[in-house]
């Protein structure tokens, strides 16, 4: 999302601050992790990593961990194997599927929702299996994963 202000300014050199930059989504996280509500959250990616996902593992720490996420990574070529959606995704309680839909360049174009039981059935599994494989985040390594 090379639109992302926050990218921008990440590539300028200034540094972010994830309660002040994203506010809503870290009060949400926080308070919810904070009830005990598990918030995971896996990215697969290419390697070495672009210069857009090196952003997003740089403020993972202080944006998603610190609001409590867990974190996993899973290198692309790990993920040979995997039955996965066609497109990136948040499942909900095991039912509800939020379908984020990006453009080629990785702009948000469209968020879908389903409670489409066999498309949540098929979120869940890959998720399972894209979690098994995935490095957590502390003891990923972008620059010299394969």
């Amino acid at each position: 999302m090379k639109s992302d202000p926050a990218f921008i300014d990440w590539k300028a050199g200034v540094t972010l601050d994830p309660a002040e930059r994203w506010g809503d989504w870290h009060s949400i996280v926080t308070e919810a992790t904070s009830r005990g509500v598990e918030v995971r959250r896996a990215r697969i990616v290419s390697t070495p990593v672009s210069e857009y996902i090196r952003f997003e593992y740089d403020v993972t720490h202080g944006l998603n961990i610190a609001a409590g996420e867990d974190v996993r990574w899973l290198s692309r070529r790990n993920a040979t194997g995997l039955a996965l959606p066609g497109n990136d995704f948040w499942l909900f309680d095991s039912s509800l599927v939020l379908v984020n839909h990006f453009d080629g360049e990785g702009e948000n174009m469209e968020v879908e929702l389903t409670e489409d039981p066999e498309v949540a059935k098929l979120c869940e599994s890959s998720f399972e299996a894209v979690w098994a494989r995935a490095t957590p985040h502390a003891e990923f390594q972008p620059a010299e994963s394969a």
